[in-house]
């Protein structure tokens, strides 16, 4: 689909009753089957002899430095007579221009976008997915100033955004450069569709063919939205977009100001499995809107655009909200208590698999995200900012649940942050720690320093057994033969992708990287790798041939054990009033087990 070729349309003086905007910025999808478009950004007088203008080095919602300058070509600036001006680029997101009397200053740049999965800028023939901080450069010295955005698109399209609409068509206002960025744009061709929830309004975006149920989704959003109450006093928002990408393979999401953009394989909806995936996603990244864009860490407040935010607090910030997500869904009845127990069992068994619990704490993970590189290492010596801080958000919420006799919870907590710390102002430790204080009238920080700040150790059955749940594996787990090595998840690969500190192939000295050959001089197969394990007992002692560095290697290891089978969450039988009661006041639901601690179907109830 080729664009429209009409010039760029200059915005007129007022946009619904707005000023004009004093930055302005143009797209020009020229090339979108080849992903690239021109950009134009027009700044007000400048007064000084250098001025600077920037593209961010990261973006909000992912904790990692990107190369996103390297998407630029063909930068150049102009005074305002349309004269050349000298520059000069000074850093990897910076360019600085000379100036010789003032004079507004248009920047100009050639713009690649083919980034769908960092989920900051793609541009095809069929939409362009806009994130300001891989797209829309700014001035320091104008970062506080009104912005709009115009799109010259083809004329099939229609454009979205959480930011609201100017005129002429596909204009976009702000109040700052920092709304704009955390602002994306949806343009193109879509499935669009708009509902009200609670006196808010929501509209839903699907661009890309799939398997999904658009009423479907918008019936549970409607459903979600109205379970905010349970946290929070009110909304930070009068409208709020969902945009969803329904890719070739793409997948994760990432929360904005008043929108957010999910991505998931276009038949990734429909099962059950898949859908609870989805819905689940929507709902950490709503939880977003307050707990990170509403109010968040100190380290992040304003965000520096330029630089790693550090902060330890990141497991608040996305943990938090991981472990907050599948509760409101749970109480909207989205999700059955069947299906949030069953994510609580995969959260709690993955935490017992992983050596990098012993290692590193939350706090330590949260100020190492913008270093984390994941694979063998992390899963030996490190834990997830999300996994982990859902187990210490876990243990924190019981342990306020405890000390308050059921009168305050760790929502109580978010709601204090939301009323209290709301962006501009951000939070410290000492801030959380003021509010737990206040709510139970003790003192946390050896609770800190315990759980937080030290990995933490936590006695599962113990913690859990104080809402009435009791752990097993089923009534036909078995103990299996374990030698603590994962193969590579390529297909038909015998190369190990994770060997588990202090596990029998570690002892053995078998490394990540090592390729297996045989078990006892017999070959094995990929496919058949697992089956060979358990042919052997606990204890067994076995013959491993390697390929370590391009060499064979013969070790001996000694298999260990674990228990076959998947951890379950049941009720307990003889659960009292009182923990029935802790129960309901952690998840907001009934006691949904019978006599013998098995769940009640909706057909009984």
């Amino acid at each position: 689909m080729k664009p429209n070729r009409l010039s760029i349309l200059i915005l007129s003086a007022l946009f619904s009753g707005q000023v004009l905007a004093d930055v302005k910025y143009q797209i020009d999808l020229v090339k979108p089957e080849h992903h690239i478009a021109q950009v134009n950004v027009t700044f007000p007088e400048v007064k000084t002899s250098d001025f600077t203008v920037n593209l961010p080095v990261w973006r909000t919602g992912k904790y990692q430095v990107l190369p996103l300058a390297d998407g630029v070509r063909l930068f150049s600036a102009k005074d305002n007579q349309g004269h050349e001006l000298p520059w000069k680029r000074t850093a990897s997101g910076e360019w600085q221009v000379a100036l010789t009397q003032p004079t507004s200053v248009t920047v100009s740049y050639q713009l690649y976008a083919n980034e769908l999965g960092q989920r900051v800028r793609h541009i095809d023939a069929s939409h362009a997915y806009l994130d300001a901080s891989g797209v829309f450069m700014y001035s320091p010295q104008f970062r506080s100033e009104p912005v709009s955005v115009q799109l010259n698109v083809p004329e099939t399209w229609q454009s979205y955004s959480g930011m609201a609409s100017g005129t002429p068509a596909h204009s976009f206002i702000a109040q700052n450069y920092d709304v704009l960025i955390d602002s994306p744009i949806e343009t193109g061709v879509s499935t669009h569709k708009q509902f009200s929830a609670n006196g808010k309004n929501y509209e839903l975006v699907f661009w890309g063919e799939g398997n999904y149920e658009a009423d479907k989704v918008v019936k549970d959003l409607t459903a979600l939205s109205g379970q905010a109450k349970a946290i929070w006093d009110d909304y930070p928002f009068d409208r709020y977009v969902y945009m969803v990408h329904a890719t070739s393979g793409a997948s994760g999401a990432t929360e904005h100001l008043n929108s957010t953009v999910i991505q998931l394989p276009r038949f990734s909806f429909r099962e059950r499995k898949d859908y609870l995936r989805f819905i689940s996603t929507a709902s950490h990244e709503f939880i977003h809107t307050w707990n990170v864009k509403a109010y968040r860490p100190a380290g992040l407040v304003p965000y520096d655009y330029q630089h790693e935010n550090m902060t330890e607090l990141l497991w608040m910030a996305e943990g938090s909200t991981s472990y907050f997500q599948g509760q409101l869904l749970l109480r909207a009845g989205v999700m059955t208590p069947k299906e949030f127990l069953e994510d609580l069992a995969k959260r709690v068994e993955k935490n017992q698999l992983n050596p990098g619990r012993e290692t590193q704490s939350v706090a330590e993970a949260s100020a190492g995200e913008w270093s984390s590189t994941g694979g063998d290492y992390a899963i030996n010596h490190s834990v997830n900012i999300y996994s982990e801080g859902y187990l210490t958000s876990l243990a924190l919420d019981f342990s306020l649940l405890q000390d308050t006799k059921l009168k305050h919870s760790y929502r109580d907590v978010h709601r204090r942050l939301y009323q209290d710390h709301r962006v501009p102002k951000g939070y410290g430790v000492s801030d959380v720690q003021h509010i737990l204080k206040d709510l139970s009238g003790k003192d946390y920080a050896p609770w800190w320093q315990a759980n937080v700040n030290s990995p933490m150790r936590l006695d599962f059955p113990e913690l859990l057994s104080q809402a009435g749940l009791a752990m097993s594996y089923g009534k036909d787990s078995k103990v299996e033969a374990f030698a603590g090595m994962t193969l590579s998840s390529a297909h038909g690969s015998l190369v190990l992708d994770q060997v588990l500190r202090n596990g029998p192939a570690w002892r053995a000295g078998i490394v990540a990287g090592d390729e297996v050959l045989a078990i006892n001089g017999l070959k094995v197969t990929a496919a058949g790798f697992d089956k060979r394990i358990n042919d052997f007992k606990t204890g067994d002692s076995i013959e491993v041939t390697l390929f370590s560095n391009d060499k064979i290697k013969q070790v001996k290891l000694t298999l260990g054990e674990q228990q076959s089978g998947k951890l379950v969450l049941k009720g307990d039988a003889k659960a009292t009033k009182q923990q029935k009661a802790f129960f309901k006041a952690w998840l907001g639901i009934d006691w949904p087990f019978d006599n013998k601690g098995e769940l009640v179907s909706k057909a009984d109830d």
